[in-house]
């Protein structure tokens, strides 16, 4: 019976992000251009607006954490629904920049509270130090936003316009997102106790400070969002300064949600097996390598790099909600997890614009910056030492 609650709060949460992710992180590439032309400002402004959701959401973090730590997840997810509904509905029927501007900021406030940080700190609250396969499980069924959020934004979009676009993903949240998240179980008022000898112990903390591996940890996840938000944004015209035609572009753009999917499933199966940070430093690794390949084959390695970068996304994924609980364990875990991601939320708001000078000035040369900083990622989690995890 306590299997199957939990399949079902996986479950229901998974779908959950995905609804969360779909209309709120992949809603300005299907909608931006549109809404630009309506509202009168150009697309750059959409995204600034975008940005500024992304910023509020980094500053909120630490607080919804905290509040995930107090009362648990259920309660605090189900309030996003209600933020996520309301940003969504201003921004159907915003009329000029302050419209659009004042409804990303209420979205944001939805993003830092109700998408992938909040869901792990939530699944923590419940399962404690055991909660990596759960960790792992929402990842695997929300990793189909982007597949399920552009085609049908941009159906949307096409059939009753970007305004009702918005509108149906408002009612989506109350009809379809507050219930699913209402599924969650509520949390106990202690963190659970594992049945056998503690599958991740604190080992990390025990080697080495723990400010030292919050540091750490925190630039790693900033340097790994980088990369991920730099790609989702200026991937198509990345690889055809390298040399690939738009239809091959957009075929390896397609690649990538499979290819994340994929690698999530490989650590679901053999590398659950393996401590998160050796994990961690496979993927981190990945999309240097892809780079790597691309620069010496060109075009015909597209496919090639597409695949590894989506892999070891995929997986880097995972490791932020796995990593923090590992190295600090599960207490207050949603306020660390908060901290944690502020610098990353940064990252994320910078990344299409830093990225994007990058690639008009060097062009498919631009994958140098983002190599270098996965590089610096890669280097960075060796000063965390991963050890085997003691078992009963």
């Amino acid at each position: 019976m306590q299997g199957e609650r939990r399949g079902l709060s996986v479950a229901a949460l998974g779908a959950a992000q995905t609804l969360a992710w779909a209309s709120s992180y992949y809603l300005p590439a299907m909608l931006a251009a549109p809404m630009a032309r309506e509202l009168g400002v150009s697309v750059p402004t959409v995204f600034a607006a975008f940005s500024v959701a992304l910023v509020v959401s980094a500053l909120l973090g630490p607080r919804a954490g905290a509040a995930i730590d107090r009362w648990g997840g259920r309660p605090v997810l189900m309030a996003t629904n209600v933020l996520f509904a309301l940003g969504l509905m201003g921004l159907g029927f915003a009329q000029g920049p302050i419209g659009l501007f004042a409804s990303w900021i209420v979205i944001g406030i939805g993003m830092g509270s109700g998408l992938y940080e909040a869901a792990f700190a939530s699944l923590v609250r419940l399962y404690g130090k055991e909660a990596r396969g759960a960790i792992t499980g929402i990842t695997l069924i929300a990793g189909f936003a982007s597949t399920v959020g552009w085609p049908l934004s941009a159906w949307m979009e096409a059939h009753i316009g970007w305004r009702g676009a918005c509108l149906v993903w408002a009612a989506l949240h109350l009809v379809l997102g507050l219930p699913l998240n209402a599924l969650l179980a509520r949390a106990p008022t202690t963190l659970p106790q594992p049945a056998r000898a503690d599958p991740m112990p604190r080992e990390v903390v025990k080697s080495a400070s723990v400010g030292r591996a919050t540091w750490v940890l925190s630039f790693v996840f900033a340097t790994t969002w980088f990369i991920s938000t730099a790609m989702a944004a200026h991937l198509p015209r990345l690889l055809q300064a390298a040399g690939a035609t738009l239809a091959s572009a957009v075929f390896v753009g397609a690649l990538i949600g499979p290819a994340q999917v994929g690698a999530r499933l490989l650590e679901f199966g053999f590398l659950s097996k393996v401590h998160p940070l050796l994990s961690a430093r496979l993927a981190s690794a990945l999309h240097p390598l892809g780079a790597a390949a691309l620069a010496l084959w060109g075009a015909p390695a597209a496919a090639v790099f597409g695949i590894l970068h989506g892999a070891g996304n995929g997986i880097l994924t995972i490791a932020k909600g796995t990593l923090p609980l590992v190295v600090f364990g599960p207490h207050g875990y949603g306020q660390r997890q908060g901290v944690l991601m502020v610098p990353a939320r940064f990252a994320q708001a910078l990344a299409p614009w830093l990225f994007g000078l990058a690639l008009d000035h060097w062009g498919a040369g631009a994958l140098v910056l983002s190599s270098a900083v996965g590089l610096l990622a890669f280097l960075a989690l060796f000063l965390l030492p991963a050890r085997a995890p003691v078992r009963g």
